[in-house]
């Protein structure tokens, strides 16, 4: 038996699997990461409610809401979010969600970000790893991946 090269279909098989590992790691971290940053923002939050509430009345300046609701939503999301995305269970709706949020902030309380540029710098990292999480495919670190799955295979098992 010859051994490959790389113009040969064991060789590109292997890469293939090598990248297929590397991206899943890459994303489950992406995921770990981000869900993190929002997590704690949103413990922070109900770590002391009334100066949230402060914020939201009179620094935030989120528009349509009474400052009472969007700190009661963006709290919340940013504690729910984060476990959905790191478990993997409705990736990308949780990442497009964080987006969402992330945006918000950045809009809300943009008169105080555009003289911190370390900080809007954060905001714009984050907002590439959700948009990069909200488009991309399940893959086999979540909950999502091995639904797809078992569907798949419980429609070919009654189709064949």
């Amino acid at each position: 038996m010859q051994a490959s090269t790389i113009g040969e279909p064991g060789r590109a098989s292997r890469f293939a699997r090598i990248t297929e590992l590397a991206a899943a790691i890459a994303h489950l971290l992406a995921r770990l990461y981000v869900a993190k940053v929002f997590f704690m923002a949103g413990m922070s939050k109900t770590g002391n409610w009334e100066s949230t509430l402060s914020l939201f009345e009179e620094e935030y300046r989120v528009p349509i809401l009474t400052p009472q609701m969007a700190a009661i939503l963006g709290t919340g999301l940013e504690l729910t979010l984060p476990v959905l995305l790191v478990i993997g269970i409705c990736t990308r709706c949780a990442a497009a969600g964080l987006l969402m949020v992330n945006g918000m902030a950045v809009f809300a309380y943009y008169h105080v970000l555009a003289d911190m540029p370390v900080a809007l710098q954060d905001h714009l990292e984050w907002g590439l790893l959700l948009l990069l999480l909200a488009v991309q495919a399940p893959v086999w670190t979540t909950v999502d991946f091995w639904w797809v799955r078992a569907r798949l295979n419980r429609s070919q098992r009654s189709a064949g």
